[in-house]
């Protein structure tokens, strides 16, 4: 299944006129951590993906590898001019999949199945380059944060967990 979801993150890559930067690291990309030590960067340049549930509905914070998502200030990030609209919750690695299309560890910022509402953490606009997973485990493609907000179509905003 991975073939497919590293396609479909190169085609939406290519369809958004970005470089197909996909790189293929067969030790693994799952975590943060190992993602750095593959591509020889700091953790906090990974933009790691976490989808969260508001209702039905799919929410997608990249951020900083270095930090936590803080559940509230995705929450309040979300929120209109009425207050607050969405409950948000952790996601199940089942549905995570079936809504996305990616397994946990290779979920990417583009080529969902279900188009998410998006955040971006204000911590990667402090890095000239980030690396973000590319639909597998073991695949990352290496862009900037305002590329990443372009293809995204995310907000910037506050989620970094405190402390």
């Amino acid at each position: 299944m991975s073939g497919g979801s590293v396609e479909r993150v190169r085609a939406a890559l290519r369809a958004a006129g970005h470089a197909d930067t996909v790189a293929a690291f067969p030790d693994g990309t799952r975590s943060a951590a190992e993602a750095a030590a593959a591509v020889g960067c700091e953790v906090a340049q990974i933009a790691k993906s976490i989808v969260f549930r508001a209702g039905d509905r799919p929410v997608l914070v990249i951020a900083s590898g270095a930090n936590r998502a803080d559940m509230a200030k995705v929450a309040v990030a979300l929120q209109g001019d009425a207050g607050p609209v969405f409950h948000v919750k952790r996601a199940d690695g089942g549905w995570v999949r079936e809504v996305t299309g990616f397994a946990i560890g290779g979920v990417a910022p583009v080529g969902h199945l279900t188009p998410p509402l998006v955040l971006l953490d204000e911590d990667l606009f402090g890095h000239a380059q980030v690396w973000a997973a590319a639909g597998s485990p073991m695949h990352v493609f290496a862009t900037t944060p305002a590329e990443l907000l372009r293809l995204s179509g995310g907000t910037r905003a506050d989620v970094r967990e405190a402390g």
